[in-house]
């Protein structure tokens, strides 16, 4: 094991416990530590870290599983500096279910993964949006790995398609080859963005189902990837043809209609997403098979809107709280 320079300016995050609301979340920027690399272990200094929904909620007290005191933070990008030899220095990405839930996470100066999470970053993309495209990337490549890649020749449905889950969806989708079809309350990225052609349908104006069936010569859609649930699962279920898949990863209510009769005439499969169930070293894994599109273009990182300091940490939570649709990092 070797460690680099000591950093005497090391600051992390630090929750001591579950606020009431966003005016009451207390985020301390204490001093950190460097921390030396066990066996089994490395260090990296962040260099960049999204602030995710599920960081601010998870500030909440809206995660079940989070514990306390603890530092946020899911995804990160910064450089090994202790750990095993051959991978000091070298940059790294990732992001992962339990860290900053149930682990101190990458919102600090330090972050201390197991080695076999170490993935170098796609050196095609900045530091800013290696940091920042880990959870929704994951989250909609878990989906889609579990229902069945997306290939040539079918049709993918993305509802929900302006969240940061959705436009990853719409890339992995294109990426594989589906004919892609975006479900979105205003204009989105697609034009430029994925690396085909994308059709987008207003969800505010008319009949979705009646407009998807419309568009695919009343067939219907291969694999339906509802990023909102509730408000989308009639729509989705009306899309789908023999045999589709739904795939859903949130909701806002939590009980809805469901046809039986519909569901097995129809031969359909649902998937339920948990990204919080995969650990650093699954959800890294996962991003690292993703590598390739970045460095090779057909998947492009999300522009990072707003970079904050740790002591801007409230402000950058209070956006992401917000609804804002920008990707938000942190510089530690």
């Amino acid at each position: 094991m070797n460690a680099v320079t000591v950093d005497d300016s090391a600051r992390a995050l630090r929750l001591a416990e579950k606020a009431a609301d966003i005016a009451g979340l207390r985020l301390q920027a204490a001093a950190q530590p460097e921390p030396a690399a066990t066996p089994g272990f490395a260090v990296v200094r962040v260099g960049a870290a999204a602030v995710n929904p599920s960081d601010v909620k998870a500030a909440l007290g809206l995660m079940p599983q989070a514990v306390w005191p603890r530092t946020p933070g899911r995804d990160f990008a910064g450089v090994v500096v202790d750990g095993p030899n051959d991978w000091i220095g070298r940059e790294v990405y990732g992001s992962g279910g339990d860290i900053g839930i149930t682990r101190d996470g990458s919102h600090a100066r330090f972050l201390v993964l197991p080695v076999a999470a170490l993935r170098d970053r796609p050196l095609s993309i900045s530091m800013d949006e290696s940091g920042a495209v880990g959870v929704p990337f994951v989250t909609a490549y878990e989906g889609f790995r579990r229902s069945g890649m997306p290939r040539d020749g079918q049709t993918v449905l993305v509802l929900g398609a302006n969240g940061k889950v959705g436009q990853a969806a719409v890339q992995l989708a294109a990426q594989g080859g589906a004919r892609v079809i975006a479900v979105q309350r205003r204009p989105g990225p697609f034009e430029g963005f994925a690396c085909a052609a994308v059709e987008t349908i207003d969800a505010t104006q008319g009949d979705i189902a009646a407009r998807v069936r419309e568009l695919t010569g009343g067939r219907g859609v291969d694999i339906a990837y509802n990023t909102v649930g509730s408000a989308y699962f009639d729509a989705a279920n009306k899309s789908m043809a023999k045999g589709a898949t739904q795939i859903l990863i949130s909701t806002q209510d939590r009980a809805v209609p469901f046809d039986i009769f519909a569901f097995y005439r129809g031969m359909h499969t649902y998937v339920g997403i948990d990204s919080l169930a995969m650990d650093c070293v699954a959800a890294t894994g996962q991003l690292d098979a993703m590598r390739e599109g970045f460095e090779r273009g057909t998947l492009k990182p999300f522009p990072v809107a707003r970079a904050f300091t740790l002591d801007q940490a409230a402000d950058a939570y209070r956006l992401v709280l917000s609804g804002s649709t920008d990707r938000v990092v942190l510089r530690p």
